[in-house]
């Protein structure tokens, strides 16, 4: 198996079927029995979707003319990447770059050699024609450059910036199991280092990311993978004995199980998604963690279909959202994400509010949370909901990460090493 042809393969579903880099390389990495090997195509798939926008027009600018066929577009993408970004040694990947061409496509081997060796030579001149492109300096669409610029005009450059490095590998050790403590002795035993964080108790921020299948007790359920952003989410709900829970778009079960896993006497947890197979990953999720939940595939913005009359105390509504806050996680919403999906995503979340609203006891609590950083579908959809809903009072959240706003609060890509994402507590009375 050739890797690099593979993984041109999985880039170009991603750029030209508009395939998720998550689903790609899931489809694809069952077929690769090396570890390493995995780890290489993972690299370089990863690596190019990041750097998409600076390889691309540094292509642009070694071209006659457009590469018309994705497949080799790819593999040209690939080349240049290894050059520019790995410690692959430039003759092995020119040479391992040109061998990758389909036989088929004899064409292909002249022209990937040319454009990687014309690159070698005209490196410098043509870095610095990059730098001087807006799109291909920030390796951001010039849409998303606006966006990004109009809601945070001070800190957009360093969102930018951050949107574009690797995001940390955080873990959630499963306090109701295993005290955070022992189990960094476990991972140092594993020969793994790990940081805490004196404000999130079950937290561990790993030096260097590995696959799950090394983590000490993962499959025994002794620990998940979370950012520290969405940590936060269980432990505002301020939970109780004996209160009902309802997890909205609840898919992949990630605040789900540390709900469980904070509060182990509710009188029940009901968690809600749209998308039957990710809700399949819900119930390995909490099967994994020994977890139990009622596990529900429906239409949260229709009660009517699956809600059984008993209010809820707690209700955890992660919004479906632009997911702008974790491009440095799936590099590929630079590309996927396009302007007019906003306005859509926006109605979806204020039809979704409008609905679970109804389902939430008097004295309940709901916290509305995205992994967004745009105000549209933040702190002014729930400046709207506020303002429509007399029963309805913020909460505000006393604490010390992210940044008050008029409703709620927001933590920008980076901030103390997480994701971009936005809380807000609303009480019902």
């Amino acid at each position: 198996m050739n890797l690099r042809n593979l993984s041109a393969r999985i880039v170009s579903r991603v750029l030209k079927e508009g395939q998720s880099l998550t689903a790609a390389l899931e489809q694809s990495l069952g077929t690769i029995e090396s570890a390493n090997d995995k780890a290489f195509v993972q690299a370089l798939c990863y690596g190019v979707i990041r750097e998409f926008y600076r390889l691309d027009f540094l292509l642009g600018q070694l071209l006659n003319k457009p590469i018309k066929d994705d497949e080799i577009k790819a593999l040209a993408l690939i080349g240049l990447y290894q050059l520019e970004y790995m410690r692959v040694k430039a003759h092995a990947a020119v040479s391992e770059t040109v061998s990758a061409a389909p036989r088929k496509k004899p064409w292909a081997k002249p022209l990937l050699n040319a454009i990687m060796r014309n690159y070698q030579r005209r490196r410098d001149e043509l870095q610095s024609l990059a730098d001087n492109d807006p799109v291909a300096a920030s390796n951001h669409p010039q849409w998303l450059i606006d966006t990004i610029g109009s809601n945070w005009p001070e800190q957009a450059g360093h969102l930018l910036a951050e949107n574009n490095l690797q995001a940390p590998m955080t873990l959630r050790v499963n306090s109701a199991r295993i005290g955070r403590t022992e189990y960094k002795e476990q991972l140092a035993a594993a020969q793994l280092g790990a940081i805490e964080t004196s404000e999130y108790p079950s937290a561990l921020i790993l030096e260097r990311p590995v696959p799950v299948e090394q983590l000490p007790g993962f499959s025994e359920g002794l620990v998940s993978v979370q950012d520290l952003a969405a940590q936060l989410s269980a432990e505002l709900l301020d939970l109780k004995p004996n209160q009902r829970v309802l997890d909205v778009c609840a898919a992949p079960g990630g605040k789900s199980a540390h709900i469980l896993e904070m509060q182990a006497n509710l009188s029940g947890l009901t968690a809600i998604d749209i998308d039957a197979n990710r809700m399949q990953k819900v119930r390995d999720t909490l099967r994994r963690l020994r977890l139990d939940a009622e596990c529900i595939v429906a239409d949260a913005s229709q009660p009517n279909d699956w809600w059984d009359g008993v209010p809820y105390d707690r209700i955890l509504l992660d919004a479906p959202c632009s997911a702008l806050g974790v491009i440095r996680r799936h590099p590929d919403i630079k590309l996927l994400r396009k302007p007019g999906d906003i306005a859509p995503l926006q109605q979806l979340q204020q039809k979704i509010l409008e609905a679970v609203w109804p389902l939430l006891a008097p004295g309940g609590l709901l916290i509305y949370a995205t992994c967004s950083i745009l105000k549209e579908e933040n702190e002014l959809q729930i400046q709207r909901f506020l303002n429509h809903h007399q029963d309805a009072t913020e909460w505000p959240i006393d604490c010390n990460w992210g940044m008050a706003r008029p409703q709620g609060r927001q933590i920008l890509t980076g901030s103390q090493a997480m994701d971009g994402f936005y809380y807000a507590r609303i009480r019902k009375h």
